[in-house]
C-alpha cells in the first residue's frame, strides 16, 4: 500500500511541475538578464609606450591600501582596478602601525588578523592570472616630522619589520636587509594629527639626509594621489634619489579617480625585461619618472630618453613636423609659439633650434628642452 502510494506521488509530481513551470514563465516569473545593458564589458585601458633609451616602458603604482589597514577595498580587489588601469606593476604598502579594519575592528580574518603579509598573500594569484607584477611592501608610519611615512618596498616578510618598529631607522635597515628600497612618502603632508603644519614649507630634514647618506633612503614621492610637490624632484637631482608618482588609494579607483582617469598619477620605470626583478633593478638605477595630472616629471637623462621614443621630428614643408607615438600628452613650444601635441596626433612648428616641452619637467621651473 505505501509503496502504491509513493508511484502514485510521483507521478503526480512529474506531470504537475512541467504544468507549473509553463504557467510561471507566462506569469513573466522566469529571470530576464539585464547584465550586457546595466553594465557593459569594459576592456583593461591601453596605455601606448614606445621602448625608451634601449628599455622597456613600464606602469606603475607603488602605494595603495586595502583593508588589512585602513584601505576600503580588499587587496584582489586592487589587482582588477590595477588591470582595468593598464598598468603592468602594483606594491600594496599597507601601513604596520594603522589597522582599522582587523582583529577588533570591522573585519576578522583569524590567522590573518596578525599577519602584515597577509595582504601580499591574498593579492598574489589575482595578481598572477593578469599577468600583474605583484611587488611586496608596506608602509612605516610616522605622524611627527620628520621622518613622516615611508614605504618599504620590494621586500619579503613585513612582519620582521613590524618587529623593529620601536625605531624607525632600525625598522628601514630591516626592510633593506631584505633588499628593500624605500621611498619617502607625501612629503608635503599636512595632517592635523601630524606631518606639517599648515603653512610650513616642505624641507629635506637632517634626519631624511642621515638615512640617506645610510643607505636607508632611495626615493621620494613627487605626486601623491592629488598633489604635487615640485621641490621634491629638486631634491632627487640633488641627491641622487629616484622620482616616483603614486596613488596612495584608500577608497575604490572609482570614487577617487573615476574610470581608467588618464590624470591618474603613475610611476614609469624603464626595465630591461619585464619582471619583478628587473623592477626593483630599475628602481635602484632611479630609472623612473612620474606621469600625473597630465604632467611628466623626473630627472634629466631619462625624461630627455622617454621624450625622443614617443615623439617623433622630421623636417616637413620649411617647418618641422612632429608626431607623438605615445599616449602621454605633450605641449610644446617653440619659436614663440605653442601647440599641443596630443595622444597619438600630430602637429607642426615654423622652423626653430630648440623646442620645449611645456608639461615635461626636469626640475622646479624647469621644463624639458630639446635641441633640433
Amino acid at each position: 500500500m505505501r509503496k502504491t502510494l509513493a508511484i502514485s506521488a510521483s507521478l503526480a509530481v512529474a506531470v504537475w511541475l512541467p504544468l507549473w513551470c509553463v504557467f510561471a514563465q507566462d506569469a513573466g516569473l522566469s529571470a530576464v538578464s539585464y547584465y550586457g545593458k546595466i553594465h557593459p564589458h569594459r576592456e583593461p585601458r591601453k596605455i601606448t609606450i614606445p621602448d625608451a633609451g634601449g628599455y622597456k616602458v613600464l606602469k606603475g603604482d607603488f602605494h595603495a591600501h586595502t583593508l588589512f589597514s585602513d584601505g576600503l577595498v580588499m587587496p584582489w580587489d586592487r589587482v582588477d582596478e590595477a588591470v582595468a588601469n593598464g598598468l603592468d606593476v602594483l606594491a600594496i604598502t599597507d601601513h604596520l602601525e594603522v589597522r582599522r579594519h582587523i582583529g577588533a575592528g570591522r573585519l576578522t580574518l583569524a590567522k590573518d588578523n596578525d599577519d602584515h603579509n597577509a595582504a601580499y598573500r591574498l593579492a598574489k594569484p589575482e595578481a598572477d592570472k593578469h599577468n600583474l607584477i605583484l611587488v611586496q611592501g608596506t608602509e612605516i608610519t610616522r605622524f611627527e616630522m620628520p621622518p613622516g611615512h615611508l614605504n618599504a618596498l620590494f621586500i619579503s616578510d613585513a612582519n620582521a619589520i613590524e618587529a623593529a618598529l620601536d625605531d624607525w631607522q632600525v625598522a628601514l635597515a630591516v626592510a633593506v636587509g631584505q633588499g628593500g628600497f624605500i621611498q619617502w612618502n607625501h612629503p608635503g603632508w599636512v595632517s592635523p594629527d601630524g606631518g606639517l603644519k599648515k603653512g610650513e614649507p616642505m624641507r629635506f630634514t637632517e634626519a631624511h639626509e642621515q638615512a640617506r647618506a645610510k643607505g636607508l633612503l632611495h626615493g621620494i614621492e613627487v605626486f601623491n594621489e592629488m598633489e604635487h610637490y615640485p621641490a621634491a624632484l629638486d631634491w632627487c637631482n640633488e641627491r641622487d634619489l629616484a622620482p616616483i608618482a603614486n596613488s596612495d588609494i584608500h577608497q575604490s579607483e572609482w570614487n577617487l579617480y573615476g574610470h581608467q582617469n588618464p590624470l591618474r598619477p603613475m610611476t614609469l620605470i624603464l626595465v630591461k625585461e619585464r619582471s619583478h626583478d628587473s623592477v626593483r633593478e630599475a628602481f635602484f638605477a632611479k630609472r623612473t619618472v612620474g606621469w600625473a595630472a597630465g604632467m611628466v616629471f623626473g630627472r634629466q637623462p631619462w625624461v630627455g630618453e622617454l621624450f625622443r621614443a614617443c615623439v617623433e621630428i622630421k623636417a616637413a614643408d620649411g617647418g618641422v613636423a612632429l608626431r607623438n607615438l605615445s599616449d602621454i600628452p605633450c605641449v610644446i613650444e617653440a619659436g614663440g609659439k605653442t601647440v599641443d601635441l596630443p595622444p597619438q596626433g600630430s602637429a607642426a612648428i615654423a622652423p626653430a633650434t630648440k623646442l620645449t616641452v611645456a608639461n615635461w619637467f626636469v626640475g622646479t621651473g624647469r621644463p624639458l628642452e630639446i635641441a633640433l
